[in-house]
């Protein structure tokens, strides 16, 4: 009773110790580290394994009543093993696996065939199986490190054993097997792995062993075939590259939640990254928005911009030239030859029907006002009229769309903007009858006057 007492202790301080060394640690940080996309292929992953274990064998099972069994008092005694597994999905896996040790138990009840109070030793020298492993979870939603894989196990196996009873009754032998018996069994286990390390496991299971036969304890009594159970702790080790996750410890729910997640912030580093470009381009736009506004600012209103006015804050009205200074006022005389340059411009100037667009034949006679205005520093005012045809409104608008017309042909041509004055008056100042084409056709004219 005392050794059972220690045997367990030892089983339990293992536990515990298994426990501290599995505990989990939160994810703080999302890890990319060993990470497999989902729905990758087995070669990205280690799928075989190898493992040791050692444990306590007894005759005891969770299934069943032992007060049935052919001796009702289990012993337990020490067993150990090793196993070499292949994983073929996350949750599926095959498992070749050894294992060896002793069952006895006491307290016979086989009435008839030995007395009450005896004993039994088997001597498993060699047992061989083979498992389907189920994992049904695995469980590290949020953490990186020791995931914990529930696991079933069921497979078929094949053993070699030597037993020995021990008669309680007085003068009665003890009785061995002759040779090693050799019977099937059927291995049915649950358990837990936990991840400690990447690719080591620790393995915590129970496995009832189902032999096929009534004669493991050496007695043969009732129609019950015999069974026994094994309860161990062991080391798992996967094979091949460390940079390669182990595929029974794959959570493919978790990779899915990685790969959102990785995603997710790529995403807002594009987003964070345009965000900034954006800004950077709207303060270049500012500054350049700024440099233009500087390029085309007339603070005192002469008609130079203050980039290149020579003479800034001119007052109001002040006739300047190109630089922005006052002119002075020379003396003006318009001779009868200027009178006949500006007679001829006003004979020859046509626009199109009904626009402002003037027509090529009267760019000559333009060119020669435009240089009379350079050479003389002439001012000249170009008043717009029109007949009454159409509205008021559209009419005074075209007299001045015209004016301005001839002004910018001739401040292309090199004359002061400063000293010519487009006026449009519209159908108000007519110097003919409009009740007819003709008088019509002469009210239709850009009076030029040169001063």
């Amino acid at each position: 009773m005392k050794l059972h007492l220690k045997k367990a202790s030892l089983l339990a301080s293992c536990l515990i110790i298994g426990g501290k060394l599995f505990a989990q640690t939160p994810d703080a940080n999302l890890d990319t580290k060993n990470y497999v996309q989902p729905f990758s292929g087995g070669g990205s992953f280690r799928t075989w394994t190898i493992g040791v274990h050692g444990g306590l064998l007894t005759p005891y099972t969770i299934f069943g009543t032992n007060g049935r069994q052919d001796f009702r008092t289990p012993q337990s005694e020490i067993g150990y093993g090793g196993y070499i597994a292949k994983q073929f999905l996350p949750a599926f896996g095959l498992q070749a696996d050894f294992l060896r040790g002793q069952v006895s138990g006491t307290n016979s009840q086989a009435a008839g065939l030995i007395s009450e109070g005896s004993s039994f030793n088997t001597k498993l020298d060699w047992s061989a199986a083979l498992k389907a492993n189920f994992t049904l979870a695995n469980i590290n939603w949020f953490n990186r490190k020791g995931a914990i894989q529930p696991y079933l196990s069921a497979g078929a196996g094949y053993m070699g054993y030597k037993t020995t009873v021990t008669n309680n009754t007085p003068g009665a032998a003890t009785v061995s097997t002759n040779g090693t018996n050799k019977e099937w069994f059927v291995p049915v286990g649950l358990g837990f792995k936990f991840n400690v390390a990447s690719g080591v496991n620790i393995d915590l299971g129970y496995q009832v062993n189902f032999v096929q036969a009534d004669n493991f304890d050496g007695v043969n009594a009732g129609t019950t075939n015999d069974r026994f159970s094994y309860a161990h702790i062991g080391l798992e080790f996967a094979l091949g590259s460390s940079k390669k996750p182990q595929l029974s410890a794959y959570n493919p729910v978790n990779s899915m939640r990685t790969e959102y997640l990785w995603k997710a912030q790529q995403l807002q580093a594009q987003v964070d990254a345009e965000k900034a470009k954006n800004a950077e381009l709207q303060r270049g736009l500012e500054e350049t928005n700024a440099n233009v506004a500087k390029l085309t600012v007339d603070s005192d209103g002469d008609g130079v911009i203050d980039l290149n006015d020579k003479c800034p804050n001119t007052p109001s009205g002040t006739k300047v030239d190109g630089s922005g200074c006052p002119l002075a006022k020379p003396v003006v005389v318009v001779t009868e030859e200027d009178r006949r340059v500006v007679r001829d411009a006003i004979a020859n100037l046509e626009f199109d029907l009904g626009k402002a667009t003037i027509r090529d034949k009267s760019f000559p006679s333009l060119d020669r006002v435009a240089r009379l205005l350079v050479d003389k520093n002439f001012s000249l005012k170009l008043a717009g009229h029109t007949d009454n045809t159409g509205s008021k409104d559209l009419n005074m608008r075209l007299s001045k769309d015209r004016a301005e017309a001839v002004k910018t042909y001739l401040v292309e041509k090199g004359a002061n903007p400063s000293r010519i004055e487009a006026t449009g008056y519209g159908q108000t100042q007519p110097i003919a009858s409009n009740k007819t084409a003709a008088g019509r056709q002469q009210n239709r004219r850009v009076e030029f006057t040169l001063y």
